[in-house]
């Protein structure tokens, strides 16, 4: 199975610019490896990085992050697999129209799409899906969307299994992105989010963490993805693939009362993980990277 030619970036944009000199190695390989497709019914391009050969897996990011965060789990999986990372609408690198809506509805309508973008270039064979964080959740909606496509689902540190859509109101969500976008406040949220910051994060995490707010049209479009409510509640009813969710116990990010909700949902299918944050695929790559090859791989 292989994907047609890749397209040129579409402009001199940040991931071109900024991809080929970015401190962490992997994180170079994987920009290198995106592809920018043309989708029907879509304007502009779309970044998709594709690597590996294989069965296909398809990888979807978290909330304000960008593909580059599977940068760790993508060589461990690429020689079994044939990886497709694309960054969901509105976020990572993607193209964002000052006019153009942000919110859950249009990240699905997307990822549907780009399924069929998928099997036209390699063909019908169902894919696995990798969710983290945010991406837990939009794979889930995905997998009951679409069962036929979705053959069985990884989900790291799902957030938005539970509770209920929160807006936040026009005012509050521009103070919302004005926050995250303050240096210092980036660096705290990148170290929050490893198990042990000391040891796990530098410029080159940073780096990557940030990268993505360079993006032109990068703070309207989640100030109106933060006006929709986001994802939440996307649990019930889990779809019926075979399902496995791992979660740092670590996580300072998803709190405790966050955990016993989603272990009363998902049961048995929670392994909690030690030495590990609210990222399993940069704090435990090769345990992740484990639990997908050795559990239901069908090669």
């Amino acid at each position: 199975m292989t994907a047609a030619a890749p397209h040129p970036s579409p402009d001199p944009g940040v991931l071109a610019q900024r991809g080929p000199h970015l401190l962490d190695p992997q994180a170079r390989d994987l920009a290198a490896a995106v592809q920018w497709w043309e989708l029907p019914d879509w304007s502009d391009r779309w970044p998709v990085a594709v690597l590996g050969q294989g069965p296909p897996v398809l990888l979807l990011h978290g909330f304000d992050s960008s593909l580059l965060e599977f940068r760790r789990l993508a060589p461990l999986l690429s020689e079994r697999h044939q990886l497709l990372i694309p960054d969901l609408h509105g976020f990572g690198f993607t193209p964002r129209r000052a006019d153009a809506a942000s919110n859950p509805a249009l990240v699905l309508d997307h990822l549907v799409d780009l399924l069929a973008a998928i099997e036209s270039r390699i063909g019908p064979a169902p894919l696995g899906l990798i969710g983290a964080s945010m991406g837990g959740s939009v794979a889930v909606e995905l997998a009951r969307r679409c069962p036929e496509r979705i053959e069985r689902l990884l989900l790291l540190a799902p957030a938005g299994l539970t509770g209920r859509p929160m807006p936040l109101p026009p005012g509050l969500d521009r103070l919302g992105v004005w926050f995250l976008s303050r240096p210092g406040v980036r660096r705290g949220l990148c170290r929050q989010a490893f198990a042990d910051p000391a040891a796990a994060v530098g410029p080159a995490e940073e780096e990557v963490a940030s990268l993505h707010l360079q993006a032109p049209g990068w703070g309207a479009s989640l100030a109106r993805f933060a006006r929709s409510g986001g994802f939440a509640g996307c649990g019930d009813p889990l779809p019926g693939q075979p399902l496995q969710v791992l979660w740092g116990l670590n996580d300072r990010i998803l709190r405790p009362p966050q955990l016993r909700a989603a272990r009363a949902l998902l049961g048995s299918r929670i392994e909690l993980v030690d030495r590990c944050g609210h990222l399993p695929h940069l704090d435990r790559p090769q345990l992740v990277a484990e639990r997908w090859l050795t559990t239901g791989d069908p090669t």
